[in-house]
């Protein structure tokens, strides 16, 4: 199978691989829990996705059960969202709490904004801005 290596380390299918190769309808769920532990209103949510802000009913299909789109957009960011929440759960193992707040928690290293702030400001660099940051905190 052709994998591709997201900077997280983590494997998840090259985008020009089969459908079957990702359970879509797993992530999906992982994302929508994650999103529910980190407290993310719905327009950070689209935001993070890459959604429109009107396109709310997408979110409500994915709690549904639906799989997550098979873009190579949407799987790129859902395994970079999913090495974010990876990152910060190694950062603070012995604090979930402060593992899924770090996301709405300012940061000096963002010129006091919080990541999703920045994800949220410059959409996929972001999400690899904030990855990188915390690869770089785990000495990655």
């Amino acid at each position: 199978m052709n994998k591709a290596k997201t900077p997280d380390n983590a494997m998840l299918p090259a985008a020009n691989t089969s459908a079957e190769a990702i359970d879509r309808r797993a992530v999906a769920g992982m994302l929508m829990k994650l999103f529910d532990h980190w407290r993310l209103t719905t327009e950070e949510q689209l935001d993070a996705l890459g959604f429109s802000p009107t396109n709310r009913a997408v979110l409500g299909r994915y709690r549904r059960g639906e799989p997550i789109a098979n873009s190579r957009d949407t799987l790129e960011r859902a395994g970079h969202l999913l090495g974010i929440h990876k990152n910060t759960r190694l950062l603070f193992p012995h604090n979930r709490d402060l593992a899924y707040a770090w996301i709405k928690t300012r940061n000096r290293a963002f010129d006091n904004r919080t990541p999703i702030e920045v994800i949220r400001e410059f959409g996929f660099a972001g999400l690899l801005m904030v990855l990188a940051y915390l690869d770089r905190a785990r000495g990655q």
